[in-house]
């Protein structure tokens, strides 16, 4: 079999030689070349919000790439990006309140985070207080970049890259009635000093294997992080634009961050963007009559003029579609599935949150090395369902305009995939 020319992200290509080539895509499908219908169940990789090939989006975007795609951002700017900025800062504050009062654009979730750590740290040397120490919660992920992988956890995805990391201090993940623990132990390092900002998956750790936990915890985290000084960084770039149920994950904790990253849902997943949105103090900071004291830094394609058009078009079907009512209908719907999930003795630790629902197969081997994982996705895809395990960890993510009917195949396609698996164990065991 000849070997593609394309290195695939997350793919060992040995085992997975062939990809599927997509043709199209409309509301939750996508279609293969050769005509086959795939529902897709995870948004594909969490970014498409509102259904593929949205009309109002395709037309923002056709209409905007006639008249200017792209323009260097350092000394011009234009209307798109204008107005995006100034509807994330009022949705922002409209849902969370606090003074986000800017908006730096960049091309992803990991450069948004990349932009929010530098921001932290330069804000702490300019003001004439330098801290620099990142801490983090145990078990995140924000991305693949340098930095990054340094705020993220230590393990499979970046262990190569060990040397190249810099030094974080990991809290413990506050799980359920452990809540203090984690608390207490932020509050100790805070008081050592050098605690430049907290950054964090509010409400759900997406690559950890959708772990959830309070709104309650996430409040204590950010009023430690006022109490002594340091920043919260909010890494909403999957939890951000409805998938926990608000608008942002950090509105159920009762505040603003000081950092707030967003990416994915941005343009509904048409587009690749990231925006980091932070307060007037932190912009101000860096606000001089030396050109030394700038912020520096810069992607090319900082502002993209269609990824700002799609992002428009975006917050323009929040604005006019029943949104969060479909929302609703997603996570009636987990919830009534996850009492039926939790009752097999095969899973463990049924989870949901918005519209998002996991669970996890019991299994030798936790995590995302679970061979569980690749099984289950091609038994998925077999039967014409986009679910991506993480490892032993089922989830569901779809995007906001799929069908009650649609999610009760995805629910009922599990229970059947879990029972061959359990079946064939059983007889292994015979």
């Amino acid at each position: 079999m000849k070997k593609s020319t394309i290195w695939h992200p997350m793919t060992q290509h040995k085992i997975f030689p062939e990809m599927i080539p997509i043709d199209r895509a409309e509301g939750a499908y996508l279609y293969t070349q050769d005509g086959d219908k795939i529902l897709d169940g995870i948004s594909s990789w969490w970014v498409n919000t509102h259904g593929h090939c949205h009309p109002k989006i395709v037309e923002a975007v056709q209409a905007q790439a006639a008249k200017l795609e792209q323009v260097i951002f350092a000394g011009f700017t234009h209307a798109p990006a204008e107005e995006l900025a100034e509807r994330l800062i009022d949705r922002a504050t409209h849902c969370m309140g606090g003074d986000l009062r800017h908006v730096f654009f960049s091309d992803s979730g990991s450069t948004a985070i990349e932009v929010a750590v530098k921001m932290a740290v330069g804000y702490h040397a300019q003001i004439g207080a330098p801290k620099h120490k990142i801490v983090a919660l145990e078990g995140g992920y924000h991305g693949d970049t340098i930095g990054t992988m340094s705020a993220g956890a230590r393990g499979v995805f970046n262990e190569t890259y060990a040397p190249l990391l810099f030094d974080v201090s990991y809290l413990k993940f506050p799980h359920k009635n452990h809540e203090q623990e984690t608390l207490d132990q932020f509050e100790a390092l805070l008081k050592g000093g050098d605690i430049a900002a907290l950054v964090l998956e509010p409400l759900v750790q997406g690559a950890a294997g959708m772990q959830i936990y309070s709104g309650r915890v996430l409040r204590g985290l950010y009023k430690l992080c006022k109490r002594y000084g340091a920043l919260m960084i909010a890494d909403e770039v999957m939890t951000g634009f409805g998938r926990t149920g608000s608008m942002f994950a950090c509105a159920q904790g009762g505040f603003a961050p000081d950092l707030l990253c967003l990416s994915k849902g941005l343009t509904g997943g048409f587009l690749p963007m990231g925006a980091t949105l932070c307060t007037a103090d932190i912009y101000d900071a860096f606000y001089h009559d030396e050109r030394a004291k700038q912020f520096f830094h810069s992607t090319s394609f900082t502002g993209n003029a269609l990824a700002c058009a799609a992002a428009l078009a975006s917050l323009d079907i929040w604005r006019d579609e029943p949104v969060f009512d479909r929302l609703q209908m997603i996570e009636a719907s987990h919830k009534a599935a996850a009492k039926a999930f939790s009752a097999r003795d095969d899973v463990t630790d049924v989870r949901t949150i918005g519209t998002i629902l996991a669970l996890d197969v019991r299994d030798e081997t936790d995590g995302y090395l679970s061979d569980l994982g690749v099984r289950l996705y091609n038994e998925f895809l077999e039967s014409g369902i986009l679910l991506r395990p993480i490892g032993n960890c089922v989830y569901i993510l779809p995007p906001y305009c799929i069908t009650k009917d649609e999610l009760e195949r995805i629910y009922e396609q599990t229970h059947r995939s879990l029972d061959g698996l359990k079946n064939e164990r059983a007889q292994c065991a015979a």
